[in-house]
C-alpha cells in the first residue's frame, strides 16, 4: 500500500528522547506512516542520514528507534559507496522514506552526483511519503534557509523544488531565521515560504498543503508572502497528533 498521491511531510521534529534510548519517534514519524495508509503488516521507512554523511551512531539510533515503534527500518548509506545494489528499486519497496537533518547543501550534491534527486521523484510520484526532519524537510522545496555553509544563515535557492515554495525550519528556536525568510521573499530571491516551528510538519499532496500538524503543543506554522509593497506573515494552527502507538 502506498499514498494514493504524491505525499510530502516536511517538519521540524519527528524524534525525542526516549525512557530507554537515545532516540525515539515521535508523532510526526507516526503520521508519516499513517499518511502511506499501510496497513496488515508492519510499515516499512527507508531512513537516509547523507546530510550527517552517513554517521553510523545516528544510524544505530534510528534503528533502534524504528525497532520499538515496530517499523522495519532500511538505512541508505551513500558514503563511501551506496550500501544497496538497486538503490531505486529498495525506495519503491518501502513506505516511507524519513530523510534525517545536517547539512542540506551536502544533501543536494551527493544525492545529484548519485542520481538520487530523479529516484526521489520517482518514489514521489509512485505514492512513497516523502519526510524528514531539517534538511529533510529544505531539501524538497525550492529552497530556504541554511546554516550549511556556516554558523551565519544563508540561503539555499537550488534545492530539488518538487514542492514550488521556500521553506523555513525551526522558526521558533533559531532566532535569525524568521528575518531572513522574511528578507529572502521581501527581494524575490525566494518564493512564498512555507515554515515550521520545532515539531510542527506540514502535509502536501501534490504541491498543495493541505494541513499543518504538530507533536508539540502552542507550536504553529506560518505562510510568509509579499504583497507586492511588504512582507506578510499568516500563522496556521496545527492540529495536534494524538499518540496512536
Amino acid at each position: 500500500m502506498t499514498a494514493l498521491e504524491p505525499t510530502i511531510l516536511a517538519t521540524s521534529g519527528g524524534h525525542r528522547v526516549g525512557g530507554r534510548t537515545r532516540v525515539m519517534f515521535d508523532a510526526l514519524v507516526h503520521h508519516a506512516v499513517d499518511l502511506s495508509g499501510v496497513h496488515g503488516r508492519r510499515p516499512r521507512i527507508m531512513y537516509v542520514g547523507t546530510a550527517i554523511g552517513d554517521a553510523e551512531h545516528f544510524t544505530t539510533r534510528m534503528t533502534e528507534a524504528a525497532r520499538i515503534a515496530g517499523f522495519d527500518l532500511t538505512p541508505l548509506h551513500l558514503f563511501p559507496m551506496p550500501n544497496l545494489e538497486d538503490v531505486e528499486g529498495s525506495i519503491l519497496d518501502h513506505d516511507v522514506v524519513w530523510v534525517m537533518g545536517g547539512s542540506v547543501v551536502n544533501l543536494l550534491a551527493v544525492w545529484r552526483a548519485h542520481g538520487l534527486d530523479r529516484i526521489m521523484h520517482r518514489a514521489w510520484q509512485a505514492g512513497v511519503v516523502l519526510s524528514g526532519v531539517s534538511a529533510g524537510s529544505l531539501c524538497w522545496f525550492q529552497g530556504g534557509a541554511t546554516d550549511s555553509f556556516g554558523p551565519e544563515l544563508r540561503p539555499v535557492t537550488d534545492a530539488l523544488g518538487f514542492l514550488p515554495y521556500g521553506n523555513g525550519v525551526h522558526y521558533d528556536s533559531d532566532e535569525g531565521r524568521r528575518p531572513l525568510i522574511h528578507q529572502l521573499v521581501a527581494d524575490g530571491t525566494m518564493p512564498t515560504a512555507h515554515c515550521t516551528d520545532d515539531g510542527v510538519g506540514l502535509v502536501y499532496r501534490g504541491t498543495e498543503l493541505v494541513e499543518a500538524v504538530t507533536e508539540i503543543p502552542g507550536k504553529g506554522a506560518y505562510i510568509v508572502k509579499s504583497d507586492g509593497v511588504r512582507v506578510v506573515e499568516e500563522r496556521i494552527e496545527p492540529r495536534m497528533l494524538t499518540a496512536s502507538w
